[in-house]
């Protein structure tokens, strides 16, 4: 939800459409500085959520990042607001601050993953003590984008210094255009198999729900609204119906605005999510 007029009215309007949980960005999205938090925002936005109730919350990083960058000053202006937005969440109480781990460029996948770690522990150093974790977001591979197999994410945390800061955010569109293919129950359980020993199905704190436009292992990140895109309905039903994915949040990412009858979107999806769990 956007927080656009004040942080507290991504919870007013997921309170609208009938969220239970909530995303937000903690700055603008597309800037590299945002002034700080006053702590008249910081009590609103805290106020605002106990009133809703909304919870949990998670919070998305700036799309500028790129903490896989071959350019040590790029990476570094990385760092630094990455370093920014997690002290926001830590300072609103956000549960977790997902983010895609960043694309290698004219680098080589290797070094990508290995300039990934060395940033992630340079972010780790200057917010020792926190409670918001940093989740890796599995990611479509469209580029030279990293993330894309499990494997990328799990040699990534293994190689930093604090596993237990980071987690995993799902991405149901990308998982699919990256190659994993989850339509019936066969290939979801072995699917999650693939996660668990790879990461630990322990470690996944969020799951991003949207189905995609494009087709199993395109490799292009094109989000959907649920049951109109490729993936289809039975595959959300597998993740919606799994007891291990309970209490995580489902997060909809998919396209604002109101169908033919005039419904808001959001609550269109919700609803068609809803219906699947048994």
């Amino acid at each position: 939800m956007s927080i656009a007029g004040g942080l507290e009215n991504a919870f007013l309007a997921g309170v609208e459409v009938g969220c239970q949980c909530l995303q937000i960005f903690v700055k603008n999205q597309r800037q590299w500085q945002a002034p700080p938090l006053t702590d008249d925002q910081i009590a609103t936005f805290r106020s605002t959520q106990q009133r809703t109730g909304l919870s949990p919350v998670v919070a998305h990083a700036s799309y500028l990042l790129n903490l896989a960058s071959p350019e040590k000053d790029k990476r570094q202006r990385s760092v630094t607001a990455m370093i920014d937005e997690l002290r926001r969440c830590e300072a609103l109480g956000v549960n977790g601050l997902i983010f895609h781990p960043g694309a290698y460029m004219d680098s080589n996948i290797k070094d990508g993953i290995a300039c990934i770690a060395q940033s992630l522990n340079s972010v780790i150093e200057e917010t020792l003590g926190y409670k918001s974790l940093i989740l890796l977001e599995t990611t479509a591979g469209q580029g030279t984008a990293i993330g894309y197999r499990f494997e990328h994410i799990s040699d990534i945390i293994g190689r930093t210094q604090s596993p237990e800061r980071l987690g995993v955010c799902l991405d149901t569109c990308h998982l699919f255009t990256a190659g994993y293919d989850f339509r019936n129950k066969e290939d979801y359980e072995a699917m999650i198999e693939n996660m668990d020993s790879a990461f630990g199905l322990r470690n996944i704190h969020c799951v991003h729900t949207n189905d995609s436009k494009r087709e199993l292992g395109s490799r292009v990140d094109r989000h959907e609204h649920i049951g109109k895109g490729k993936i289809g309905k039975s595959g959300f039903a597998h993740f919606l119906n799994d007891p291990r994915f309970t209490h995580i949040p489902f997060i909809l990412e998919t396209a604002k605005g109101k169908d033919g009858r005039g419904t808001d979107m959001d609550r269109v999806n919700l609803k068609r999510l809803r219906s699947l769990i048994r």
